[in-house]
């Protein structure tokens, strides 16, 4: 079993020893090999791009109303609510174990090597085909910029050969400058996020208090199904509605993927993960209200189609409309290096425990850069790799990417379940010993925890199912596949039986890696087992 060490007193007059979480890191059994130069600010921004508002709403718009009218607005603040329960036990977590690769570190901390490895496993699948599909959203906003950002041929259309082509080409370059960013390290990493963020929540300011300037309705639009459907008879669509909030509202763990080169993790992680969702929730819920309000129609088909660009493009003209684009596509790609960025850090800290494939390759630190450079090479191949299927594939893709949300939310309940197991068994037991490196107490739900972690695995249970579910309106709405109808199934087993096989196969070659972990608690402080 793990031990979570507790730290000592910081020195006097508040400052923060910089040793304090070299000392804290060893005593999980790891040494300080990378370098900590995000700050508060950083690590918010880390989660809040993961996320990416201004480019997932901005994309995903026509999706939900489309399936649930005006009303599939109530879905929005329902996935806020659940994932924040889900964001309570992270930051309660991120304040115990304040180790890169999170999901990994905590899932296996909480239950077992195997179930820990399986968590890593299906986060990095999921990563890998998340900034695939960041990445091509480029091809949704560049060249309705500039028509010369179209390379090939002179239909955008994600759908068309030439577009799918043109995106396959505009995801690879942003792919090919992220990895370049993420390889030179994580203070250019840091820099470039933080900037593309504050620009992001400019942009998302923007737009709202320009549409709510612009409204052609009141609030109460919020209420009206648009004929799809009333009384039970709306469940169905409401729920198909909801899988575009569910594709929004994930990632704002990546504050705990950093924590190893976060200053203060114990103390500013758990804060920055529950401002990064919050920041998002009621940011993207505000765009969501003031579209809806200032949609010229909510019955000539366009809102449907073409989503808030139509919105925005209707109400701002083309020039207001371009330089909000021009923001999106800012967005788009700090949340390609995000995502990015905490996938490396995933596959670095399961290969820095010898449990992946060529893990003494991907665990090397440049002593240069302190950065893992081949985990963000790798990653950044993997996505790039996983483009090309867009073409002439284009449907295939798009159940891809929805996908990789059903297996974020798989990782998620391999943490949250475990958690609610070692829950009902008194954990936490350190409550008054531990502290952050500040000397304040470490974050903690106390009383509440059991009910808020209750919440979050039903939560996670019910969207895994509402996400996995076969619906051809989702997965294969052309009709033309028989296998994308049930494509989230077939995925998902796919990838968890490739997981196992690799699992078993890598175990009997190393079997000492899998070993149940000791942990070193600094020299005078205390700790309880976890």
């Amino acid at each position: 079993m793990s031990t979570t060490p507790a730290l000592s007193a910081p020195p006097p007059g508040g400052a923060v020893d910089p040793s304090t979480d070299a000392t804290d890191l060893r005593g999980f059994g790891y040494e300080p090999e990378l370098r900590r130069g995000i700050g508060s600010y950083a690590s918010f921004a880390a989660g809040f791009s993961f996320v990416s508002i201004l480019t997932t709403v901005f994309q995903l718009f026509a999706f939900g109303f489309s399936f649930g009218g005006p009303a599939f607005f109530w879905t929005w603040p329902l996935v806020f609510a659940g994932q924040f329960m889900v964001a309570l036990n992270f930051a309660e977590l991120a304040a115990r174990y304040p180790l890169s690769g999170c999901i990994y570190q905590w899932s296996r901390r909480l239950s077992n090597a195997t179930v820990g490895w399986f968590a890593g496993w299906v986060m990095i699948i999921a990563q890998i085909a998340t900034v695939a599909a960041a990445a091509i959203a480029l091809q949704v906003v560049l060249p309705s910029i500039w028509s010369g950002f179209q390379l090939v041929g002179d239909d955008p259309a994600l759908t068309s050969s030439s577009g799918a082509t043109n995106a396959v080409i505009l995801g690879s370059i942003l792919i090919a400058v992220t990895t370049v960013v993420n390889v030179i390290g994580v203070r250019l990493m840091a820099i470039v996020n933080s900037t593309g963020v504050t620009l992001e929540i400019i942009g998302v300011l923007a737009v709202v208090v320009l549409l709510l300037f612009n409204t052609e309705r009141g609030p109460g639009v919020v209420f009206d199904t648009g004929g799809t459907g009333s009384g039970l008879g709306y469940v169905g669509p409401f729920l198909v509605s909801a899988l575009m909030a569910a594709y929004v509202v994930v990632g704002f763990d990546s504050a705990g993927e950093l924590s190893e080169e976060t200053r203060d993790p114990r103390h500013i992680a758990p804060r920055t993960i529950l401002r990064a969702l919050a920041a998002s929730g009621i940011g993207g819920g505000l765009m969501l209200l003031a579209a809806l309000m200032a949609a010229p129609s909510l019955t000539d088909g366009r809102l449907a189609t073409e989503g808030l660009p139509y919105v925005l493009t209707s109400r701002l003209g083309e020039t207001g409309g371009k330089i909000l684009l021009i923001d999106v596509a800012i967005a788009i790609a700090v949340c390609t290096l995000a995502i990015q960025t905490a996938g490396s850090r995933m596959v670095f800290s399961m290969a820095r425990d010898g449990v992946l494939p060529f893990s003494a390759a991907l665990r090397k630190v440049s002593p240069r850069t302190g950065t893992p450079a081949l985990p963000a090479i790798v990653v950044g191949a993997g996505a790039a790799g996983l483009l090309l299927v867009n073409i002439g594939q284009a449907a295939l893709f798009t159940a891809i990417t929805s996908v990789c949300i059903v297996m974020l939310y798989i990782a998620y309940a391999l943490v949250t379940v475990p958690l609610l197991v070692r829950r009902s068994k008194g954990w936490p037991h350190e409550e008054g010993i531990a502290r952050t490196e500040r000397g304040g107490r470490l974050f903690a739900l106390g009383r509440f925890g059991i009910v808020v972690n209750v919440l979050a695995v039903l939560y996670g249970i019910g969207m895994i199912l509402n996400l996995g579910w076969p619906r051809p309106e989702v997965y294969d709405p052309a009709g033309g596949h028989w296998y994308l109808h049930y494509f989230s199934l077939l995925f998902v087993g796919g990838a968890l039986l490739a997981g196992g096989l690799a699992y078993l196969r890598y175990r009997t070659r190393s079997p000492h890696s899998w070993r149940p972990l000791t942990t070193v608690v600094p020299a005078g402080a205390e700790g309880e087992t976890a």
